[in-house]
């Protein structure tokens, strides 16, 4: 795989990740999009809805001023698969970890939201446990982000991006 796919990789599974998220802030109710399809099934009245709750700012506003049908008291839930799919770019993700840099380990370190600032503890600590990670050259993509979450629980940097 080359870089451009990479880089597409990581920002189709973050627009992803965002529209699957986007559905639960404020709660099942919130925005002008949920308003206007009210009653509406089917994927198409869904990515409508987000859509125009995304595009309007209006979700923001709701949850902010408590309109809009929006609330903002409740724990944020997703009930989809992992945000973080490795496993398109999983060659090149071990290639670079062994490295200790590369645009696949910075793909992930994305995909996970590590900030700018802790991304080199980030490849560092992945780096030093190469081995951890990869266990075999048959480890599935699952099996290496669950070893991640561990490396970054055990960091006291990184814990707060542990899951």
């Amino acid at each position: 795989m080359n870089t451009m796919n990479t880089i597409l990789s990581g920002a189709l599974l973050m627009t992803v990740s965002s529209a699957s998220y986007a559905v639960a802030a404020g709660g099942p109710n919130c925005g002008w999009g949920n308003l206007l399809f009210k009653g509406a099934t089917g994927i198409p009245s869904h990515v409508v809805a987000v859509t125009t709750n995304g595009t309007t700012g209006n979700n923001t506003f709701g949850i902010t001023s408590g309109t809009n049908g929006c609330d903002a008291s409740g724990k944020l839930t997703y009930g989809g698969r992992d945000m973080v799919q490795v496993s398109a770019i999983m060659d090149e993700f071990s290639e670079d970890v062994a490295r200790g840099h590369g645009e696949a380990l910075d793909t992930v370190a994305v995909m996970i939201g590590i900030q700018q600032g802790d991304r080199v503890a980030f490849s560092k600590a992945l780096h030093e446990n190469f081995t951890s990670i990869f266990t075999s050259e048959n480890v599935t993509a699952e099996d290496a982000m669950l070893s991640v979450n561990e490396i970054m629980k055990s960091n006291r940097q990184l814990a707060k991006y542990s899951v």
